[in-house]
């Protein structure tokens, strides 16, 4: 399928997306750190520029859109808040080329935050203004450690189907288990994630194999938590400063914090995916990013379309 991307960021969701066979024709951030980042791995197709700023004409016709929207503009509960509003501008970007471009499918994706906001009325609506621009729409909370990432990572993934499509989106089945049960293999473990990374002390060639210095304090806060090392690590977070106060986990051993590769293998990125920036930015990037793995489970899904006669 041809696949516009927005809200790109370093390109997990993308990278899952090629994984699974796609071809990825457009893509589009504002992060210019994350915009090097992709030209650098996935290809000099996306557009460093507001979104805002971008008009629906010189984004190409696409099969699907993809994206994972910033929800800022939902962080307040209200249950008034509408499209309309100001503070949801990104949201409203999206909205606006998928109304235009009509792909036959998008999938987005956010936090799983997202749907309780406002006991629920805030994601309600969101659903509503898919259905209402002519799309069937479903969603899933999907555990990326399920997929083989090793991260318990849950994030709400929603497709669309225009509603002239004749064919429904069944989500991925799991291939890992938290213990094993069905026959599938445990979630994958830190320790498995870095058991091919060296010491980051010790010299070697890995891209963006350095670390924070920032002060570790095991206290049980975010960020400050000592890491079951048979166990995926915890959510990995976007959160911190840019002057390297980040708020990344702790390496199993409690002696320091991960590296930005190391980061990156438990968001299930290769240990040869380059990133731009320094550690700060690094960080924020993969703390951003969809897990690759996670995007391969939901792409490929796709792949099963073969087309209809109203398509």
């Amino acid at each position: 399928m041809k696949v516009v991307s927005l809200f790109s960021g370093a390109g997990g969701l993308d990278l899952g997306f090629k994984m699974a066979g796609h071809d990825i024709i457009w893509a589009n951030d504002l992060y210019g750190d994350a915009v090097e980042t992709y030209r650098k791995n996935i290809g000099d197709h996306i557009v460093c520029e507001d979104i805002s700023n971008i008009s629906s004409d010189d984004v190409p016709d696409c099969d699907i859109i993809i994206g994972g929207f910033p929800c800022q503009g939902f962080s307040v509960a209200n249950t008034k808040r509408h499209i309309d509003d100001e503070r949801n501008e990104l949201y409203k970007q999206l909205i606006r080329i998928i109304t235009a471009k009509k792909p036959k499918f998008f999938l987005a994706e956010n936090v799983k935050g997202l749907t309780n906001l406002a006991k629920g009325e805030v994601f309600k609506m969101i659903l509503q203004d898919f259905s209402d621009i002519g799309y069937k729409v479903k969603y899933k909370i999907l555990n990326a450690a399920d997929y083989g990432v090793p991260q318990t990572r849950q994030r709400v993934i929603i497709v669309g189907v225009r509603n002239d499509v004749d064919w429904e989106y069944q989500y991925p089945a799991p291939t890992h288990d938290s213990k094993g049960n069905n026959g599938l293999p445990l979630w994958v473990s830190v320790s498995d994630a870095m058991a091919p990374i060296p010491d980051p002390d010790e010299p070697n060639d890995l891209p963006n194999h350095t670390y924070s210095k920032y002060k570790l304090n095991i206290n049980g806060y975010l960020g400050h938590r000592l890491l079951n090392p048979d166990k995926p690590a915890p959510t990995v977070t976007a959160r911190g400063d840019s002057k390297g106060g980040v708020v990344i986990h702790p390496h199993p051993n409690g002696q320091r914090r991960m590296s930005c590769r190391e980061l990156a293998a438990v968001q299930s990125f290769p240990l040869d995916y380059e990133f731009s920036g320094n550690n700060s930015s690094v960080y924020r990037q993969i703390g951003n990013a969809v897990p690759p793995l996670l995007g391969y489970a939901v792409a490929n899904v796709f792949n099963q379309y073969g087309g209809d006669k109203n398509a």
